[in-house]
């Protein structure tokens, strides 16, 4: 039985199964973290979120006894990876939407990963990508400026969460890469509990030292971290290093193309705001153009 697992594990099938699961996650915690900033501010937020994490994964982490990083260099890797990940990425995309920058201009320069990751990837680490590849790349940004094009408010954007949201675009992609590329042994399970670690022993002092607001201790909140730190934070982040160390790069971020296409049906399922034309004009692109790069 094990033997079946193992190559049911190394197939395809459980390739896409992980594939959609981080892309039905990813996309629906576009909406649970609307509903946690209503309750607390941005940083405060993601502070509690990982506090939350470690209680759940200390006393996992004791019972599973996974392999921890062997060398100093190894647990800096790991580190790095994981601020990156976590507390730059989430920091800055959270703290963009705080000063005001819509959720539709938010999503669309965070959507331009793929396109980041391509051009990194051909540049750096000699993942070559044929014209058609190329194609699929840009027509799944088109496809997701179509998305969230009825969203975009040019006026609510300011220097600031310009900058925010650069910076978090830019700590996702090279985040992910890094971790591909220094910790390509690393036990998952080990590494997410120094990243939560990591990234709450910076979120905690930058939150006091910037944060006034008080948190609102209600339902939604809780419902919110619960299910991004179990669903998101845990599991989703930790299947996308698992097709990073088993795919391309360029064709396992194309993947974050797809998840504004699952926000969009979310609220249309669950608030009623249903989509335009416009928008189904763009789910349909977008999905064509993952279906470009991610083919075999």
């Amino acid at each position: 039985m094990r033997d079946s697992w193992r190559g049911f594990a190394q197939s395809p099938a459980f390739e896409g199964a992980l594939a959609w699961y981080f892309v039905l996650v990813w996309g629906s915690g576009y909406l649970a973290t609307k509903a946690g900033l209503a309750d607390a501010p941005p940083l405060t937020f993601l502070a509690i979120r990982y506090a939350f994490g470690l209680s759940l994964l200390v006393p996992a982490m004791l019972w599973i006894r996974p392999r921890w990083p062997s060398t100093a260099g190894e647990w800096g890797h790991v580190v790095v990876a994981g601020l990156l990940m976590h507390a730059v990425n989430l920091g800055g995309s959270h703290y963009a939407q705080y000063l005001g920058m819509s959720a539709g201009v938010t999503a669309l320069v965070l959507g331009m990963q793929p396109l980041a990751t391509a051009v990194f990837s051909s540049r750096f680490l000699g993942e070559r990508l044929g014209p058609v590849r190329w194609a699929g790349v840009a027509l799944g940004l088109a496809g997701v400026a179509l998305v969230v094009w009825h969203r975009i408010d040019v006026r609510a954007m300011s220097a600031g969460s310009l900058v925010a949201v650069v910076v978090s675009l830019a700590a996702v992609t090279a985040g992910t890469l890094y971790q591909r590329t220094w910790c390509p042994r690393a036990d998952l399970r080990a590494a997410t509990l120094v990243q939560f670690a990591a990234s709450f022993l910076v979120l905690v002092p930058a939150a006091v030292a910037f944060e006034t607001t008080p948190v609102r201790w209600t339902a939604s909140l809780a419902f919110s971290i619960a299910f991004l730190v179990i669903f998101a934070s845990i599991f989703a982040v930790s299947e996308l290093h698992t097709l990073m160390r088993r795919g391309h790069a360029t064709r396992v971020t194309s993947l974050l193309y797809l998840t504004p296409v699952v926000a969009v049906a979310l609220e249309a399922l669950l608030f009623g705001v249903w989509p335009s034309g416009l928008t189904v004009a763009g789910i349909a692109i977008a999905c064509a153009g993952v279906a470009l790069v991610t083919r075999r």
